[in-house]
């Protein structure tokens, strides 16, 4: 039975309820899986760009080392939730780790290096075409940025707020069920969330302390 680690990413706190989000990935992911007749063996997510690369975005270098450490084949939804850093999928190219995207299953260790320069190119033509719209809009004489600063910042804190609400939604369903099979302690908890491949909001793995502040909701 073959064996699948997965990398799930969005690239904003906001991705994880439209498009293509967490959810939709994992779906995706585990479909395609299930087509394979193989197994699941590790779950990883982030929210985080596209255009960094592996040693800045630590969810995806632990899927990396778990999928090489279990000879197991690294799996993601779309390509461009791997990387649109062409230096990185290069780099995984000529890597030890197998790599499987449900998108193009065919793509292989020959025809991922061209996809890769070609993902780097699109991203780098997303930011000229943003940068002469804004200088466009600015000949037209547009004002860029917020008339009223205040009304702005209050936009932002409610969005804030928003998301730490949505997140706490997510996980606390999550934590109930630990602590429901008997794990009764913050340590506890939080190793059975990092063992699942759950990752804590800021990204990164849960201690005590993070499990404590989603159950006192305080994120």
């Amino acid at each position: 039975m073959n064996r699948y680690v997965a990398y799930l990413r969005v690239s904003t706190k906001s991705q994880k309820l439209d498009g293509l989000g967490m959810g939709s990935q994992e779906q995706v992911v585990a479909d395609f899986v299930a087509r394979q007749g193989g197994e699941l063996v590790g779950v990883f997510r982030e929210v985080e760009s596209g255009a960094k690369t592996d040693q800045e975005r630590p969810a995806l270098s632990e899927a990396l080392a778990v999928a090489k450490k279990m000879k197991a084949t690294l799996i993601v939804a779309k390509l461009d939730r791997l990387s649109r850093n062409a230096e990185f999928l290069l780099r995984l190219q000529n890597s030890n780790v197998s790599f499987v995207c449900c998108d193009c299953p065919n793509v292989d260790k020959f025809t991922v290096g061209i996809l890769a320069l070609v993902a780097q190119r699109e991203r780098e033509l997303i930011s000229e075409r943003t940068k002469a719209a804004l200088q466009a809009a600015k000949r037209r004489g547009k004002i860029l940025g917020s008339r009223n600063p205040a009304l702005q910042v209050q936009r932002m804190n409610e969005g804030c707020r928003r998301a730490k609400q949505s997140f706490v939604a997510e996980v606390r369903p999550l934590i109930d069920e630990i602590e429901a099979s008997g794990v009764d302690t913050l340590q506890g908890i939080a190793d059975c969330l990092n063992r699942r491949g759950i990752r804590s909001r800021s990204g990164g793995e849960w201690h005590p302390s993070t499990v404590r502040r989603i159950r006192l909701n305080l994120v």
